[in-house]
């Protein structure tokens, strides 16, 4: 089965303008992502998604596959979709180009299901959440899963939310079930074309999270449960938190 992993990088950010080039610990942040992505056993083909010419030319200088698209996309996954129409792939891995630890594991772990079960068009992963704070941050996107496996739904609030009254103290939200959603996505490359071309629908646009767009219109999430978790940078001061955290791995 041939895999390619797409990693969307766009150099325009409201917090954080040209994140992909921030220097991680002597690289940019793209190439970092880059080499974690090709650690992955199950990838055949590494691709950086991008509209900007800075960013294409980073990864061609490392010695990374980069691919420039057009500039009027209205978010990731249709970034992702122009990429795959040209690719002759089984699957597409959607990988996040702002976190530069992630493991590679996580990748080969989302990627199983869809590598053994053909029935599946779409898959993605989360963690357990034990921290309040994080259980009621709208932007931590929690999800809740059927007994398969398989997401019922995804929200920025509290799900699932305890009818009863819950001593925060004593107890954890991993306790109800909660688990954070984790960004990263594998999808059939046929299903990601016709996902790409599907309206926007009214939960993805009130929570403002496409992959909301799949369940409304009947498809299955395989999502599966990881506890790696993945830092990524948002902001500048980001960046010193994960320059410590690579210290810490070569320590």
């Amino acid at each position: 089965m041939r895999i390619a992993a797409i990693i969307p990088a766009r150099f325009a950010s409201t917090r954080f303008p040209g994140k992909p080039l921030a220097e991680i610990a002597g690289k940019p942040m793209i190439e970092r992502v880059y080499q974690r992505v090709s650690c992955s056993k199950t990838i055949d083909r590494v691709i950086v998604a991008t509209d900007d010419q800075r960013i294409y030319s980073a990864v061609t200088a490392f010695g990374g596959e980069a691919c420039m698209t057009r500039d009027d996309h209205a978010s990731g996954t249709d970034r992702l979709a122009e990429v795959a129409e040209k690719l002759d792939t089984d699957l597409v891995v959607n990988v996040q180009g702002d976190e530069p630890l992630i493991d590679p594991a996580m990748i080969d772990a989302a990627v199983a299901p869809l590598r053994d079960d053909t029935s599946i068009v779409m898959g993605t992963l989360k963690t357990i959440i034990s921290d309040w704070q994080e259980f009621r941050d709208p932007n931590v996107v929690k999800v809740v899963t059927d007994r398969s496996g398989f997401a019922l739904y995804f929200s920025r609030s509290p799900v699932p939310f305890p009818r009863e009254e819950w001593d925060s103290a004593s107890q954890s939200p991993a306790e109800l079930g909660a688990f954070k959603h984790i960004g990263l996505y594998v999808y059939r490359r046929d299903f990601l074309l016709r996902f790409a071309a599907m309206p926007q629908t009214l939960l993805e646009e009130t929570e403002k999270l496409e992959q909301l767009r799949a369940l409304e219109n009947g498809y299955r999430i395989r999502v599966v449960e990881t506890d790696r978790v993945c830092i990524g940078v948002d902001t500048p001061e980001d960046v010193a938190r994960v320059e410590a955290l690579l210290n810490a791995e070569a320590d």
